[in-house]
């Protein structure tokens, strides 16, 4: 170990190597020669370890020269040595405060710091191999274990702070942002605070670690910060961070727990400390810095409000490279509906949230820009704060513009007002409030579940195996549902005057379509149009025949065009993209190509969000292909237009004012009227008074627990519709072997 300790301060002299020359600190130089040099002093200052770019450890401390004589005569009796690497660390577990210490290997180098520390114009490197240091404990760090070496902090009251002073402080916050990512490599936050001198002074915090920056959860935190430095900035005082800084937070309600938050393993912390955290907590009360209430539920939510929220994640998934949703809850049932935002099932992480779905708890989060990195690291069952959460109404997708809108929150961009989200300790009391409302709601979910035969399929009752010679006999499975309607004949359905629900008990005869994928249908919202979804071969057609009726690209005032050569000689493929996009940077969220084949088209998309194909018509305008092919191609799955109701035109397509480019916005700056997958089945049910013909439509998703438009690109969805097909109405059996309870009406099943 390259730090050596003797018992007292004569044997610095005696014991140490004979061929070290011992020079004054007062009398060093740039141009000194440091080989074979030795530079003694008491260690007056000493700060703690920290990382840096460039090494992984530093630490900094001053000594003074032990001569009184030479103090008086010279003001550059002290001197700033910094000490890198392990020797940084072997520092500062050997040496403490007030030791004498003998240094060599050193080299000297011009300090940054003169003007404002006033110490010796330069100062001492250690680090490398021949770097060594020789110390003699103080009496006080060499006593017993009952006298602590640590430091005692002075802390300044935030009204006497002047300029370019290093000092500690302690403070109230009053205003922060969460760390946002500067230009370089650093993270930056700020925050204001005030003390019991009523003065306000602005902080700025610079670390590349997220970890190290200030663990603050609302307005009204106590913080304490160690060796920052005081400057007036735009005639106002500010505190920044500076070599070795450090800090505490804690929370400021009073009578909660005095536990420091940082995420450093050894920090000074005594009952001075704890005194300080106190006064601050009555006086920060008595002055109404800190709310009771900090977040708003969602019980509380009016449309178009800015918010911050308390709650946990119950789940997430990326949506694209530029946002995230996250799907969380605190335990309140909304006052307006919630949308809920559809994520591919491979890109949604986390638990279901069908119970709170269905309680309208649900609140689905988009997190965007400069708060993406914070919303990848978050695992669901975390709990969460928001800060500035933005409540948008919005119509739900597919549904005509008089439908009453539901609420979806944006986390925009930025750091306008504090805009941010963290995590925040299960332990935090903050918490305790919200996690029993949680905790009782996952007691009535559990409950619920015990017995909750409401959604059809859930559970399945089928028969145990048989050993030896098979039976014969017709096996049944039962499903069941909640409710309080008498049971009725198929006989008394068809006698009765519709609209009319009843409930009924039968079995599945028979189903239409066989072929499962025929299920899947297009549907209109507006004019109610259902179509089958083409298949490859007619779509193909379509992108043949604007192949061979489009030869010029399209020429439009709006769109920046690129062209290639196809691998077929006599085609070439253009793309086009919005200007407004390009200067957005947000080109690549859709792009318009024109010239290729569907099989081009597929490749090409797995690879880009939103992709349009085009045509031109012979004055060159912009055109979609026939609607009866997609309109727009999203990886895998594949979006088309009504032919009766829309609108079609390229003037000027409207792509301003667009966070997220999902096929809602893509069809409405297009003119398209956006058709919805739906799935379509027919049963034939009977009992013993007869048959009955039921729809199964409007509530399909819900019956095969999919959503039909991510069943239309993923096989693992198809597969289960299938199997429960299978379950119904096994193959090779002589009638239906699953007997449904129901609530059903002579023209559709529920």
């Amino acid at each position: 170990m390259p730090v050596h300790t003797v018992k007292d301060v004569n044997d610095l002299d005696t014991k140490v190597p004979p061929h070290l020359q011992h020079v004054s600190i007062s009398n060093l130089k740039l141009t000194s020669d440091c080989l074979h040099r030795s530079v003694k002093g008491k260690v007056v200052q000493k700060g703690p370890v920290v990382s840096c770019r460039q090494r992984e450890y530093l630490l900094k401390a001053v000594i003074q020269g032990e001569d009184p004589q030479q103090r008086s005569a010279s003001q550059h009796a002290s001197i700033n040595v910094i000490f890198f690497g392990t020797l940084a660390k072997d520092f500062s577990q050997s040496v403490s405060q007030g030791d004498i210490i003998l240094l060599a290997g050193f080299t000297i180098s011009k300090s940054p710091s003169e003007q404002t520390d006033k110490l010796h114009p330069c100062h001492l490197e250690m680090s490398g191999p021949d770097a060594c240091v020789h110390v003699c404990p103080s009496a006080g760090s060499s006593s017993s274990g009952s006298t602590t070496s640590e430091p005692k902090y002075t802390y300044i009251p935030l009204s006497e702070l002047k300029p370019r002073s290093i000092v500690n402080v302690y403070g109230v916050v009053t205003f922060f942002k969460q760390p946002f990512p500067t230009k370089g490599t650093d993270y930056c936050s700020t925050l204001k605070i005030t003390d019991q001198s009523n003065a306000k002074v602005g902080c700025t915090i610079f670390s590349e670690k997220l970890e190290d920056h200030p663990k603050i959860f609302r307005v009204g935190d106590i913080i304490r910060l160690h060796r920052v430095k005081a400057q007036m900035f735009n005639g106002s005082m500010t505190l920044l961070t500076t070599l070795g800084w450090s800090t505490i937070t804690f929370d400021g309600m009073i009578d909660s727990p005095v536990e420091p938050r940082t995420s450093s393993r050894t920090f000074h912390f005594d009952e001075a400390d704890k005194h300080t955290v106190e006064a601050l907590r009555q006086w920060a009360a008595s002055q109404s810095l800190l709310t009771s209430e900090s977040t708003v539920p969602l019980s509380s939510v009016q449309p178009k409000m800015y918010f911050d929220l308390t709650c946990q994640l119950l789940s997430k998934a990326c949506m694209d490279s530029r946002c995230i949703l996250l799907k969380v809850w605190d335990g309140t049932e909304c006052g307006h509906s919630l949308l809920n935002v559809a994520a591919a099932p491979d890109a949604l992480e986390g638990e279901s949230t069908c119970f709170q779905d269905q309680q309208n708890m649900t609140a689905n989060i988009l997190v965007y820009d400069n708060h993406l990195e914070v919303a990848r690291m978050l695992q669901p069952g975390m709990f969460l704060r928001l800060y500035n959460l933005h409540a948008v109404p919005q119509t739900p997708p597919g549904q005509p513009p008089d439908v009453p809108q539901h609420l979806v929150f944006h986390l925009h961009g930025g750091t306008s007002y504090g805009r941010g989200l963290r995590s925040i300790p299960s332990d935090s009391p903050d918490l305790q409030s919200l996690k029993r409302v949680l905790e009782s709601h996952a007691e009535k979910q559990a409950a619920e579940a015990e017995v909750n035969d409401g959604t059809l399929l859930d559970v399945w009752y089928t028969p145990p195996e048989t050993v030896g010679e098979a039976d014969t006999e017709d096996f049944y499975t039962v499903q069941t549902c909640d409710h309080s309607l008498q049971q009725v004949s198929l006989a008394h359905v068809k006698t009765s005057i519709p609209p009319v629900v009843c409930h009924v008990q039968a079995r599945v005869k028979s189903y239409q379509p066989q072929k499962l994928y025929q299920c899947l249908k297009l549907f209109c919202p507006q004019c109610k149009t259902v179509k089958d979804v083409p298949d490859d071969e007619s779509i193909a057609q379509v992108f043949e025949e604007a192949l061979r009726s489009s030869n010029q690209p399209c020429s439009e005032h709006w769109a920046v065009t690129s062209s290639a050569d196809s691998h077929q000689l006599d085609r070439t493929v253009t793309m086009h993209m919005s200007c407004d996009m390009v200067l957005d940077n947000t080109h690549l969220q859709m792009i318009f190509l024109q010239g290729v084949t569907l099989d081009e088209m597929c490749i090409i998309s797995g690879s880009h969000k939103n992709l349009v194909p085009v045509c031109s018509g012979e004055d060159r305008r912009m055109r979609l292909l026939d609607l009866s092919a997609p309109f727009l191609f999203c990886g895998d799955k594949r979006y088309y237009g009504c032919e009766h109701c829309s609108q079609s035109s390229f003037v000027d397509p409207v792509v301003s004012g667009v966070d997220v480019w999902d096929e809602q916005n893509v069809a409405k700056a297009l003119g398209v009227q956006l058709m919805q997958y739906m799935l379509l089945l027919q049963f034939e049910l009977e009992d013993e008074t007869g048959t009955l013909d039921a729809l199964l439509w409007e509530d399909a998703e819900r019956f095969f627990n999919v959503s039909s438009a991510e069943t239309s690109a993923n096989q693992e969805l198809q597969d289960r519709v299938q199997n429960i097909m299978d379950r119904i109405h096994p193959s090779g059996s002589s009638m239906g072997k699953t007997v449904l309870y129901c609530n059903n009406t002579p023209t559709s099943l529920y």
